[in-house]
């Protein structure tokens, strides 16, 4: 998935978050969470437009009560990895990364939840031209670096260029290919380090204009420029491959802080940067004059002190949610409540079937209908200590998210075994053999013992396989693997479909160590992939992605199961909300409270 993984999304969840660089998700760490109760609403669901020009000017929306000043405190399960923007995939990054860095396009969270896509070093969100394969962006009048340097169109081409250097080989590359129209991008340019060109796919007309020509059309091209692997870095702080190690651990930045102090993996101070300009941000609100990060604190840590609230952790805030021993703790006192964060995210979980073993679309679709979901959904924690019943495979934080069930999950939770029994009578099969893995872990172990009884009753053949979870990733990879079903989890790299569904269910991307854990190949599907690709708006676009997501649940392709969601707290002096696009604590409009 995309951008990022939190390490821990929810509570207990069975996944740790998988990502499109990461593939599948590998299974969670943490054991059964004890039985907690359910949330009685749905929680809020963001939608995600892409604005115009006057939703890209700041500052950004004021949050109603919000005081400026003060220091907040982040409580990190583990520090940043990278800062440097081209390194930087996940999202514990990633959020830390936003306070700042800029890129070209952002997200920007409006006060209802809903987000839109806009402008942010740029004056909108791009113009396009050619159905999508060339894009110009202005910069807009006032950036500035911290040394009060103006941001030009040549520290974006740079920051470009630089990316294709192998010292550069953690962040994301779907920018790297579509610039010179290959994967094997660093074989078409070796990057301005070692080749001293600069790539010619990209023009800087002037020193605020940057034209960008594409291999092809790609209409979601300025979404994927909202991820922060794609933020812009100063051209004469970057120019010595040397420097690179160093910059990666104090980044020069364009948003409202610098960094003061890094201690990697023990702490990091940052103040405010004299050079951003609200006026120029409509995405951070940045009210504390400091932040501090205290790096190696565990979720379970974490918690025990929000739950204790003492001294400078009530200036606290943390990303990796709530430890699953305490949860039910949190959620049955209703004070404690009044400073949890919660919300849906980006993420799903499902359960892949293997379709080039299970060949019948009746057998597959008596799994579905036979499928303990309720059961397993309370098991793993219930809505607001997992996630919601899902019936798609995006999520509905993405562009053009349709609500449909196509098998009545949501009437029939439990699963209907006589439906499942009707359909293999159909099929023409007696007692089917099904080979479920699961990882080695408590909760999954329990799960299976759930999928075992509900299949048996339908008239299945089960056969468990427990696979060590160190492995899993390679074991689920593998095309020829003698598994039927097994869980799965993904999240957008962008909130378009082009970054969930072509890598989980296109035919032609089935191989060893690739994403379509179903071994799905259908050439109706294939064609609509393609046909969406080239729509060029993000409304054209959100409703093809929605079709086709229909297209691959109606073929019995995988069993739908769930939209995380995330509960995590806060300290009594500091207010936070939900962030609807990282899944996570929002940073960015957090402000002390007293």
């Amino acid at each position: 998935m995309r951008n990022r993984a939190l390490a821990v999304l929810a509570a207990g969840a069975l996944v740790l978050a998988g990502c499109a660089k990461g593939g599948g998700a590998p299974q969670s760490q943490a054991t059964q969470p004890p039985a907690m109760p359910t949330a009685t609403s749905e929680s809020k669901v963001a939608g995600i437009k892409v604005g115009g020009a006057a939703d890209s000017q700041g500052p950004a929306t004021e949050v109603s009560g919000a005081k400026r000043g003060g220091t907040i405190t982040g409580l990190f399960s583990v520090g940043p990895a990278h800062l440097d923007p081209g390194q930087i995939y996940y999202s514990d990054q990633s959020q830390i990364a936003g306070l700042i860095s800029r890129g070209l396009i952002g997200f920007k969270q409006q006060r209802d939840g809903n987000i839109l896509i806009v402008g942010d070093l740029a004056t909108d969100t791009g113009a396009s031209s050619d159905g999508g394969k060339t894009w110009t962006f202005t910069l807009k009048d006032g950036v500035k670096w911290e040394d009060g340097s103006p941001i030009t169109s040549e520290d974006v081409k740079w920051s470009f260029e630089r990316l294709y250097d192998p010292v550069i080989n953690q962040g994301p590359t779907y920018v790297q290919q579509w610039l010179v129209g290959s994967k094997d991008y660093r074989a078409k340019y070796p990057g301005p380090y070692k080749s001293g060109e600069g790539l010619k796919t990209i023009e800087t007309p002037d020193a605020k204009t940057v034209v960008f020509h594409l291999d092809k059309q790609h209409g979601d091209f300025n979404m994927a420029l909202g991820m922060p692997g794609y933020a812009i870095v100063p051209k004469k702080h970057t120019q010595d491959v040397k420097d690179e190690k160093n910059y990666d651990k104090r980044p020069h930045a364009s948003g409202p802080y610098r960094i003061v102090k890094h201690t990697p993996d023990k702490s990091m101070e940052m103040e405010r940067n004299p050079n951003w300009d609200p006026a120029t941000d409509p995405i951070r609100n940045a009210y504390p004059d400091r932040w501090t990060f205290e790096f190696g604190v565990t979720v379970q840590q974490a918690t025990d002190r929000f739950i204790a609230d003492s001294g400078e952790d009530q200036y606290a805030v943390n990303i990796f949610g709530l430890g699953p021993e305490r949860l039910p703790e949190v959620v049955a006192d209703p004070e404690l409540m009044k400073r949890a964060i919660t919300g849906i995210t980006p993420f799903t979980e499902y359960w892949a079937i293997n379709t080039k073993r299970i060949t019948d679309p009746k057998v597959r679709e008596a799994l579905i209908r036979a499928w303990p979901m309720g059961a397993i959904h309370k098991l793993a924690g219930g809505d607001m200590g997992f996630g919601y019943l899902g019936t798609t495979i995006m999520s509905p934080t993405g562009v053009g998210f349709r609500k449909f069930d196509v098998w009545g999950q949501l009437d029939k939770p439990d699963g209907d075994v006589e439906a499942a029994k009707k359909l293999l009578a159909e099929a023409g099969e007696q007692n089917p053999t099904i080979v479920y893995a699961y990882a080695n872990r408590p909760l999954q172990q329990k799960i299976a013992v759930l999928v075992q009884e509900a299949l048996t009753k339908a008239g299945f053949k089960y056969v468990g396989k427990e696979i060590d979870a160190n492995s899993w990733g390679d074991t689920i990879g593998q095309v020829d693997k003698a598994i039927d079903v097994h869980r799965s989890g993904w999240g957008a790299d962008w909130p378009d479909g082009q970054t969930v569904l072509p890598p989980l269910f296109d035919g032609r991307l089935v191989a060893d160590g690739a994403s379509n854990y179903s071994n799905y190949d259908n050439p109706e599907v294939n064609k609509a992939i393609d046909e969406a690709d080239k729509l060029a708006t993000a409304e054209e676009r959100g409703a093809a992605w929605s079709k086709i997501d229909e297209m691959i649940v109606k073929d019995a392709a995988l069993i739908p199961g769930f939209y995380l969601t995330y509960i995590d707290m806060r300290g009594s002096k500091v207010w936070a909300e939900m962030d609807y696009y990282w899944g996570g604590t929002n940073l960015l409009t957090a402000y002390v409270n007293e």
